[in-house]
């Protein structure tokens, strides 16, 4: 049986040659932003955790006593007994948090994205879904069984014509708020605009705006103000709330709806209480400290105003903690970040398939804990290394 796998070493060869193998890495988190990663030390400048909470004394006292009072596991899916008083106290924090009438958990954010995109659509039905969307949305949409349409928020025209051609029997706009490799964002208004003027439901994934933007963290739908436009939104625990999970909020119809037909929520074990626990925990700080807010802007441009200081150019339109720098080829992406890594900074290097070919690039990610003086080194030592004569 064996011999009929023998394709494999030629296809990881071919990765190899290529820039663009993946090797697994070891990586410690210890305090202040750091990492240990393949026994080096590094500051953290790759992970979402944008406001610095997955390490927060008090983020980390509630899993503890999460841990302590309800076990390790949930033990069961939510729909037999692994709806525990813990989960049903953070679905209420997150339905107050957004202002909508109730909110569901899932085991991930992928999940809550295919999950939901396919509960909702289905055959006889359009999806218009962004070119740079998310992989878990786009794969939503091609699991949902809907028609799928691909659209450019940067060509709001070809939008408009498709939807004003198009007669199925239900139609969903689907977008991420933020994309996550360009760092730009939605023009939520625009396609709101569009969305009702073809009796279209917006389906919103807000996994980098929870927490960044918006007067209370709600996003940018808050920060666009379009939230009572949104018919579906979906968020995140595993980034500016620290923790693991998914959750869409919106009305009991829809979360009730759900409940009974996204297959990711009801063929899941239950996300972990302790991990439920220290959402709530967060999600209660990010709501009392926006100063945490302030300050990851506060770094942002920091760090986008010494980088052009140096000579360097991020992406076009990137705004907030997710900075992308084009270096084009996997190697030339591969070789900085490691030139970075050798200097202290963990740096992701991200090539195809997430990314066109072309566009391979460093992806720098802020976060609010990160001294002014270590954030500085970074755009410095970008700079010399992007004006060698071959950063490759």
């Amino acid at each position: 049986m064996n011999d009929l796998l023998d394709w494999l070493p030629n296809e990881l060869q071919k990765l190899s040659e290529e820039g663009l193998f993946r090797r697994r890495r070891e990586v410690k988190p210890i305090e202040g932003g750091r990492f240990f990663i393949d026994g080096r030390e590094a500051w953290d400048f790759a992970s979402n955790d944008y406001l610095s909470l997955a390490n927060d004394p008090r983020v980390v006292a509630a899993a503890a006593e999460g841990l302590r009072s309800h076990g390790v596991g949930a033990k069961a899916s939510p729909l037999v007994s692994g709806r525990t008083d813990l989960h049903v106290k953070l679905e209420r924090a997150l339905a107050a948090f957004e202002g909508t009438e109730a909110a569901i958990l899932f085991p991930t954010g992928m999940a809550a994205n295919v999950g939901t995109v396919a509960a909702l659509a289905g055959d006889g039905d359009s999806v218009f879904c962004d070119r740079w969307n998310h992989a878990s949305l786009v794969d939503g949409c091609r699991l949902s069984g809907a028609r799928l349409r691909v659209y450019r928020h940067d060509d709001l025209k070809g939008l408009h014509q498709s939807l004003a051609r198009e007669s199925a029997r239900r139609k969903f706009l689907v977008t991420d708020s933020v994309f996550s490799m360009d760092g730009d964002l939605a023009p939520l208004l625009d396609l709101c605009d569009i969305a009702e003027k073809y009796e279209t439901t917006v389906i919103l994934d807000e996994a980098h705006g929870t927490g960044v933007f918006g007067e209370r963290g709600r996003g940018v739908a808050e920060l666009q103000n379009v939230e009572d436009r949104i018919g579906v939104r979906i968020g995140t625990l595993s980034k500016s709330i620290g923790s693991l999970g998914g959750f869409v909020t919106g009305s009991q119809t829809l979360i009730d709806y759900l409940w009974n037909k996204a297959r990711t929520q009801i063929y899941s074990t239950s996300l972990p209480p302790s991990l439920v626990a220290a959402a709530t925990a967060a999600l209660e700080i990010v709501q009392s400290e926006p100063s945490r807010r302030d300050r990851l802007h506060a770094i942002c441009r920091q760090f986008r105003d010494q980088l052009a200081s140096n000579g360097v150019v991020p992406f076009p339109g990137s705004v907030g903690p997710i900075v992308p720098i084009m270096l084009q080829e996997p190697q030339a992406a591969m070789n900085v970040a490691e030139r970075l890594l050798e200097n202290g900074f963990l740096v992701g290097a991200i090539r195809p398939p997430t990314v066109p070919k072309g566009t391979s690039r460093l992806r720098v990610t802020l976060h609010s804990g990160l001294p002014e003086e270590v954030v500085t080194s970074l755009a410095v030592k970008i700079g010399e290394l992007i004006r060698l004569p071959r950063a490759t």
